[in-house]
This record gives C-alpha cells, sequence and structure tokens, in this order.
C-alpha cells in the first residue's frame, strides 16, 4: 500500500500483479492509515489502486491457508477487516472512493463504505463473496442496505454476480461514472470543492449521518442536536455566517 500523507491523505494498493486482492494484512494496514486522518491537517482522504483494478476483493492464495480456529478467525476479520470499515465510518474527514477499475469483495465494500465514489466507466463491481463460500464483511452487511436497498443487496450477495458501472450509479452505489481518462480530473473537481468547507463540521455531519443509521428516530434527533450544538462553537460557523452577512464567499481556513 502506497500513501501520500499531505493536505490530500491518498491510499493506494499497489498490488496489481494480484488486482489489488486484500490480505488480512493489507486491511490492517489500511485501517491504521483511515486511523491516521485529522481535520487539522486533512481536506480529505481518496482511496484508489495501481493498475487496472480498485480492489478485486481478498486475497485466494491467503484464504487457502485456514490453520486458524473459528474463535481465531473471529478475532482475525474483527481486528482487520472490520476495524478497516469501523475506521472508515467514523473517520472525521470524507473519504472518497476513485474507483479505477473493477471493486469486487471488500473491494466492493471499501466502496460503499466511502463517502463518495465516482466510478471510471470499465470498472465493474460484484459481492463475490458468496463464490467463495462466504459472507460480505467488511462492513458491507451493514451498510449495503442502508446505501442500495435490500432487495439489490441480497441480489448481489447471493448471486456473486458482477454489475457494470452504469448499473452501479443506477443504485446510487457509485455518485456518477465518467469516461476512464476523466476519472482523475472529477474527483480532483470535488476535492477542490471539499478543500473550500470546513472539513471538521463535515466530521460532525458525518458522525451524526453515521449514528443515526439504525437507531430509532427519537435517539437520532438527540444525537443530531448534540452535534450542531459542537457546530455553533466552531470558527467555520462563525466565518460563514459573516460571510452571508458581508455577502462574500466564506473563507474556512
Amino acid at each position: 500500500m502506497r500513501v501520500t500523507d499531505d493536505a490530500v491523505y491518498r491510499i493506494t494498493f499497489d498490488r496489481p500483479d494480484v488486482r489489488n486482492a486484500m490480505t488480512t494484512e493489507v486491511a490492517a494496514e489500511l485501517a491504521d492509515h483511515l486511523a491516521e486522518l485529522d481535520p487539522e491537517r486533512h481536506d480529505a482522504a481518496v482511496i484508489t489502486g495501481d493498475g487496472q483494478s480498485f480492489c478485486a476483493g481478498g486475497d485466494i492464495d491467503s484464504m487457502a491457508q485456514r490453520d486458524w480456529t473459528t474463535a481465531e478467525a473471529y478475532e482475525r476479520v474483527r481486528e482487520t477487516f472490520g476495524r478497516a470499515a469501523e475506521n472508515a465510518l467514523s473517520a472525521p474527514v470524507p473519504i472518497v472512493a476513485k474507483v479505477n477499475g473493477d471493486a469486487v469483495g471488500a473491494g466492493l465494500s471499501l466502496v460503499a463504505l466511502s463517502d463518495f465514489a465516482y466510478a471510471a466507466e470499465s470498472a465493474r463491481f460484484g459481492a463475490s463473496f458468496i463464490n467463495v463460500g462466504l459472507v460480505p464483511d467488511m462492513g458491507a452487511t451493514a451498510i449495503l442496505p442502508r446505501l442500495i436497498g435490500l432487495r439489490k443487496t441480497k441480489e448481489l450477495a447471493f448471486t456473486g454476480k458482477l454489475v457494470d458501472a452504469d448499473a452501479a450509479a443506477a443504485m446510487e452505489l457509485v455518485n456518477e461514472t465518467v469516461p476512464d481518462d476523466e476519472l482523475d480530473a472529477r474527483v480532483d473537481e470535488l476535492l477542490e470543492t471539499l478543500r473550500n468547507k470546513p472539513t471538521a463540521n463535515i466530521g460532525l455531519a458525518k458522525e451524526a449521518i453515521h449514528d443515526s443509521l439504525g437507531q430509532p428516530w427519537r435517539e437520532g434527533l438527540r444525537r443530531e442536536a448534540g452535534l450542531q450544538s459542537m457546530a455553533y462553537d466552531t470558527p467555520a460557523h462563525e466565518e460563514g455566517v459573516d460571510a452571508f452577512r458581508e455577502g462574500r464567499k466564506p473563507d474556512f481556513d
């Protein structure tokens, strides 16, 4: 995995020879990097892959090494793929999936976990876990039904079929599909928008949205009010109000 730690924290899967397949070690490394995200230093994070694939799912050779008990397997999955999912959902900055190619299995999960996803037209998507006798993981069973609906989730999870980028956009798995040679420019356009927004406050909004998933609506409203009260007490809110009243664009530094 290759990382550039600048205002935009860039994470690149760099195993193109195996289509950026993910081992538990790679998932643990991803979790560690996501834990580094800080709104004081980062405007956003971008995740992509080297070569022709975004991430082709779990590494089959790694799966073949079944030398652990069920209890050990639970801890192994929970502390790697599970921790990566948790850190993606709780990251205090927006995460952008730049889907340069196929996103399958854990790759599909990561796309679903991201706050934004833009896909090259050549990309394909699939919850391939069932094809190797597994259950969707890395947060897929938690986030996919909320993102694309129950029936579409079951269709992908039970059949393991691949769908093209346009179908992924139609089911709202990705925000948008673009020609392959325009993907970088489209993501850069989004990043420019995000740079001009108050990142910490985006983090509060993200926390409120994610905390409400699966919660009774009254509890969601209480949590929303608590986070909004925190937002009221930020320099970004003061600047936004001042800029609006003065008829200028806000300067969120």
